[in-house]
């Protein structure tokens, strides 16, 4: 996999919301923007919804993460919008009907659909919608609050999905610094959500590229 085809997508999540069109001018050279949408109970944290999404302005695809237990009420503030792409949990969505309905409806309202997987939550369970998603989150920490430790078991989740899935795009999200990021290229992610290594360097563009370029 060359660098070329690694999506660089910082997240909000560890911006200064205080001002935050700033902090996400900063990250201009990225490839996704990610904005995790939170409702303390799915997560025991709370965040933003698409009230403040809608005043970013920013050429960067939205990529919308959403840690909620009621994904199917949620989307369509979303897809107004516009985004580009709204990720569900795998654990707030069992059946299989309502993943498809959930995923075409993403799919309907001109956005790419994703599902997440937390990091005790085994690839199997997603097996039944794997072929009808653009996306694979992989969890690399326990969702919520962002500056956690990267969780290394996970790993082998990503090598099983992309032995399986070739083409699919494997995004992982949390603890992806200058050492962890190598580690998810090479089990086979070729998106990495990054917030605190990113937004917590003086340098926002190096850091990027840094991420890139492993």
């Amino acid at each position: 996999m060359s660098t070329s085809d690694i999506i660089i997508t910082p997240s909000i999540l560890c911006a200064n919301l205080s001002c935050l069109q700033a902090e996400v001018d900063t990250v201009a050279s990225a490839d996704w923007l990610q904005a995790d949408v939170m409702d303390g109970h799915f997560v025991p944290n709370l965040s933003f919804g698409a009230a403040v999404i809608k005043d970013l302005k920013t050429d960067l695809p939205l990529d919308i993460h959403l840690m909620v237990t009621n994904p199917a009420d949620r989307i369509q503030e979303f897809l107004d919008l516009n985004v580009a792409n709204i990720t569900f949990h795998a654990e707030v969505v069992s059946s299989t009907k309502d993943r498809k309905e959930l995923i075409e409806n993403i799919h309907a309202g001109g956005a790419k659909a994703g599902i997440a997987l937390n990091p005790e939550t085994a690839l199997d369970r997603v097996g039944d919608v794997l072929k009808d998603i653009d996306l694979l989150l992989i969890m690399s920490v326990h969702p919520g609050f962002g500056g956690q430790g990267f969780i290394d078991h996970v790993l082998s989740q990503v090598q099983t999905a992309r032995s399986a899935f070739p083409d699919l795009m494997i995004q992982m999200d949390g603890g992806i610094n200058d050492t962890t990021a190598k580690k998810c290229i090479d089990a086979g992610a070729n998106n990495l959500v990054s917030g605190s290594f990113i937004f917590g360097s003086k340098n926002r563009t190096m850091a990027i590229e840094t991420l890139r370029c492993l």
